[in-house]
């Protein structure tokens, strides 16, 4: 059962695969904001899920971060998230990413409770009424 204070940890590892130089969102070889997004909407996603239905899954619907600090190749980057609202199917986190040393990134996530099926259907309609335009 979801519930506010539930919380969850993820761990990445920076290497050349999530440089801001390798995903295109800079050109130095430093962990990329992109990446640590992901991480952050990965943490949350887990945080969650954990206490669904067989069924239903999550959705970010947005992002409001900041990242602080730079974090160079071979340092462990570690994201905690908690959940801190619940309105009905709408559901807020508030993340941290720390690297070895640092706070690099905070902000929000919010993420929406699906039904899983449904929600690939009216996807896959997308594909129909684009062939159809």
């Amino acid at each position: 059962m979801l519930e506010v204070g539930i919380k969850h940890e993820e761990k990445s590892k920076v290497d050349n695969t999530n440089t801001a130089a390798a995903v295109g969102s800079g050109g130095l070889d430093v962990y990329s904001t992109p990446s640590m997004i992901g991480l952050m909407e990965m943490t949350c996603k887990f945080c969650a899920q954990k206490h669904l239905e067989d069924g239903l899954g999550t959705v970010g619907i947005s992002v409001n971060i900041k990242h602080k600090a730079a974090t160079p190749i071979g340092m462990n980057v570690r994201c905690e998230c908690e959940l801190v609202e619940i309105d009905r199917s709408r559901l807020v986190f508030k993340v941290t990413c720390y690297d070895e040393l640092d706070l690099i990134g905070e902000g929000t996530h919010e993420r929406f409770i699906i039904e899983n099926d449904k929600f690939l259907a009216n996807v896959n309609a997308k594909i129909e009424k684009a062939k159809n335009k």
